[in-house]
């Protein structure tokens, strides 16, 4: 039995995700686009995968062996994410946050609640996507705040209520 697109999109939009600003490039000449298709794949060595659609306009910035930022948002950056999601130029972008590098020279967002800097081990083109492994080089972990993510085509906000170690 198949299942059409636009089921398996509804049913996808109830399956809730980080928001994330994914970078590459330098400060100078800087890429990124929102993404919510990010996850862990192992701690050993640390790797993450992100998906990237092959229509999209960054796509080519992004090549194995480059670097690539995973930048975590928080509740109160819905703008960035918008931003990020929108038609304004990539320049344009990265005049929203402040953006300063980690180990691979990707920019790296200061006020995210994390980054995950890696290099792109490899990537997989799987139907009208491109999914990206990234190693992690570097981490910078930010404040102790809530979360922001995408449940049901609309932004959700999530209360931080652990404790930091």
């Amino acid at each position: 039995m198949s299942v059409d697109s636009q089921t398996y999109r509804d049913a996808m939009a109830r399956l809730g995700a980080a928001v994330n600003v994914v970078t590459t490039g330098t400060l100078d000449d800087p890429v990124g686009f929102t993404a919510s298709a990010v996850c862990s794949v192992s701690d050993a060595p640390p790797t993450l995968l992100v998906c990237m659609n092959r229509a999209s306009r960054a796509r080519d910035a992004f090549h194995t062996g480059g670097a690539i930022c995973i930048n975590v948002l928080s509740a109160g950056q819905r703008d960035i994410s918008g931003t990020f999601a929108g038609p304004m130029d990539m320049y344009e972008r990265f005049t929203v946050g402040h953006w300063t590098t980690l180990a691979t020279g990707a920019p790296a967002l200061e006020e995210a609640v994390a980054s995950f800097d890696c290099r792109i081990d490899r990537i997989v083109e799987v139907g009208t996507h491109s999914v990206m492994f990234g190693v992690v080089e570097a981490i910078r972990i930010g404040a102790p705040v809530g979360g922001l993510v995408y449940f049901n085509r609309a932004y959700h906000v999530l209360p931080h209520g652990g404790h930091d170690h």
